[in-house]
């Protein structure tokens, strides 16, 4: 019943525009003690939620790289280290000195509001399309420091905070003898874990049973956690991560990971719905006060915190913009944190309750701080010394606007917009690249090229694009949503411009062009249709009817999309044709233009055979194919002929259809 009440909690959380993260965990409350009707079991749940931490830990030690944190490390680690310190200051100043809690209960709250959900976090950034960007993987090394240091607290906290029951009292000796035991576990699994463990999987992987290779990494990642718990007295969350940072590095971690998500995202969904089961909505409806203070203070404090470092670190204002609207939230190392609390009878129930309702309502109003990042932008560049230092920090901000003129704007610089620079460049255009990536700019830069980051969604960023002077527009964004909102502030800006426009799904077409793109193209369907011509090409099908076809599909497809006119079978009959046509005789196909003299004379008449060698072997007139056409046959504007012939003879052809009349 829980995992059903997650199903369909999720699925209803997903169609209002929240992370499904909420929807497991209210599931998970409709199935708990707090609300009438069915009770799962909280034994059985909370033993699904040990296996939702392993495997989570796991995942995240799976996708654990060095080499993405270290692209960012001089904003990610201290602004992830002085983030979590001030966030932990404030929870337990709230806590200690407002509420009265203990030393102990306010430490784990400090520290629990303190660490953000990767989850909501990756799934923000995707949905937005800003995981690739300069903002997206600041945001993700930031992440990863808090993940490491989520395991650091989990292996310090019981030392740090003494016995269960007492209040706070730290041992020096116990936090030596904790840290010391941790580094033997972590030195056992780096120096022997890494030689073992991939050469068993290495072993197994060569038997080619899938069921006993999945069996293997279920066991290694659950067995490791086991040990590490058992025989060196960390948790549960060092052993798996540590067990995923190994298996990372083998050469079949890709399958690995294949193998490991659905469980890992079964178990994780157990977890949300394990952590749902504990929060009592009467300690909730009581404490409201407490719980709009904390959600408060997640949303509003974090984000200020993170804006506030950019005192001391000059980046780009949307990159800052980016990473505190990504991070204020909390969500599931932040239940791991309130969990080893409640075990270590430093946290009550009640007082767990209330990171779980903060947690939940923190999740609910993400999506709308990643909304309010360009009005977080603007305000950020207004301040005196922080626009300022921003705005040094930012990459391609010196473009001479007097230098613009007669310029195509490209709109992003990623594969699609590097193919239509490198046309439009060999033809001598003067080109401006804008982009909100950094690394894009820079490298567009590196290429000799104008760029200027910014989003083009902004009017402010089109007018110093200088798109008023500009010859075209062109938006090669994978987002659909970006790209209808840079389609829409260039139409307002310079009406008469020339857009030419990256749709990314065929019902995006309509709304591009009601936006006021003149061309919508989308790379999905241009794929698949050249896929098509090739392979019919391969089976010796006609290059005439088959672009017959292809023009067909295109035109449904995209005028489909426009005003839904046009004849709906008209692909299919073009299809019926090209496959009822002879394989191995490849039939010419040339249209009848309009205004060309051979419009309304008879195929005897015109004695195309004679004067250009070529015979007409079919016709396709209103749709309808004609084979073998007798002399008498009148030909009309838009007739397709079907013709057989040399290539100087059907050249010969085409300049009768266009020439006097014979």
């Amino acid at each position: 019943m829980g995992v059903l009440a997650a199903l369909l909690c999720g699925f209803a959380a997903r169609r209002m525009g929240l992370p499904v993260i909420v929807g497991y965990l209210l599931g998970g409350v409709l199935v708990g003690p707090s609300t009438p009707g069915f009770i799962a079991d909280d034994r059985a749940a909370q033993q699904f939620a040990e296996l939702g931490v392993i495997f989570m830990m796991f995942g995240v030690g799976l996708h654990f790289s060095l080499r993405d944190l270290s692209s960012v490390k001089r904003v990610a680690v201290p602004g992830a280290l002085l983030q979590m310190t001030l966030a932990t200051g404030l929870g337990w100043v709230v806590a200690h000195e407002l509420w009265g809690w203990s030393t102990g209960a306010s430490l784990v709250l400090g520290l629990a509001i303190s660490i953000a959900s990767t989850v909501v976090l990756l799934r923000g950034l995707a949905d937005r399309g800003l995981l690739n960007t300069s903002g997206g993987r600041t945001a993700v090394g930031w992440l990863i420091l808090e993940d490491l240091a989520t395991v650091a607290i989990l292996v310090l906290l019981p030392a740090i905070v003494g016995e269960p029951g007492t209040d706070g009292g730290t041992n020096v000796g116990e936090i030596a003898w904790a840290l010391g035991k941790a580094v033997a576990f972590i030195a056992l699994i780096l120096v022997v874990g890494v030689r073992l463990l991939p050469m068993l999987l290495t072993w197994i992987a060569r038997t080619r049973l899938r069921e006993l290779f999945l069996l293997a990494v279920v066991s290694l990642a659950s067995g490791t956690a086991f040990a590490a718990y058992e025989l060196f007295g960390v948790s549960f969350a060092l052993g798996a991560f540590l067990a995923g940072v190994v298996m990372a590095d083998t050469g079949i971690h890709h399958q690995i990971e294949a193998e490991v998500l659905p469980f890992r995202e079964i178990f994780a969904v157990l977890f949300f719905v394990a952590v749902g089961m504990q929060l009592d909505l009467d300690v909730v409806v009581d404490q409201y006060a407490k719980v709009l203070l904390l959600t408060a203070i997640v949303v509003v404090g974090k984000t200020l915190i993170t804006l506030l470092l950019t005192f001391v670190m000059p980046r780009s204002g949307r990159e800052i913009a980016v990473v505190a609207a990504g991070l204020s939230q909390i969500g599931e190392f932040s239940f791991i944190v309130g969990q080893a609390g409640l075990e270590l009878d430093l946290l009550d129930a009640d007082q767990y309750a209330l990171i779980l309702a903060a947690a939940v309502l923190s999740i609910s109003l993400n999506p709308v701080m990643f909304g309010l990042i360009p009005a977080i932008v603007r305000v950020l560049l207004r301040v005196p010394y922080v626009g300022t230092r921003m705005r040094r920090a930012e990459p391609g901000i010196s473009v001479n606007e007097q230098e613009l003129g007669n310029h195509v704007v490209v709109v992003g610089y990623g594969r699609v917009g590097h193919q239509t620079v490198h046309v439009l460049r060999e033809l001598d255009s003067q080109l401006l690249i804008v982009d909100l990536d950094a690394p894009s700019v820079e490298e567009a830069e590196a290429d000799g090229l104008m760029a200027l980051f910014g989003d083009a969604s902004n009017s402010d960023i089109l007018n110093y694009a200088g798109l008023q002077r500009a010859r075209a527009l062109v938006v090669t964004l994978p987002n659909q949503t970006a790209a209808e909102m840079v389609v829409a502030a260039a139409k307002e800006l310079a009406p008469d411009l020339p857009i030419i426009a990256r749709a990314g799904t065929l019902t995006g077409v309509r709304r591009l062009h009601e936006l006021g793109a003149r061309h919508v193209i989308n790379p999905e369907l241009e794929g698949g249709l050249e896929i098509v011509s090739h392979t019919l090409f391969e089976l010796n099908f006609p290059m005439g009817r088959l672009q017959s076809y292809v023009d067909a599909v295109r035109r449904e497809a995209y005028q489909g999309h426009l005003d839904n006119a046009g004849d709906e079978a008209e692909s299919a009959r073009e299809l019926g044709q090209l496959l009822k046509a002879v394989p191995g005789v490849d039939v010419a196909w040339h249209a009848i233009p309009t205004g060309s003299p051979l419009a309304g004379s008879t195929l005897g008449s015109t004695d195309l055979r004679r004067l250009t060698g070529a015979s007409v072997v079919a016709v396709i007139q209103h749709g309808e194919l004609i084979a073998n056409p007798s002399p008498d046959t009148i030909f009309g504007e838009g007739d397709q002929l079907g013709l057989i012939g040399t290539c100087q003879e059907l050249v010969a052809v085409e300049t009768l259809l266009s020439g006097p009349t014979p």
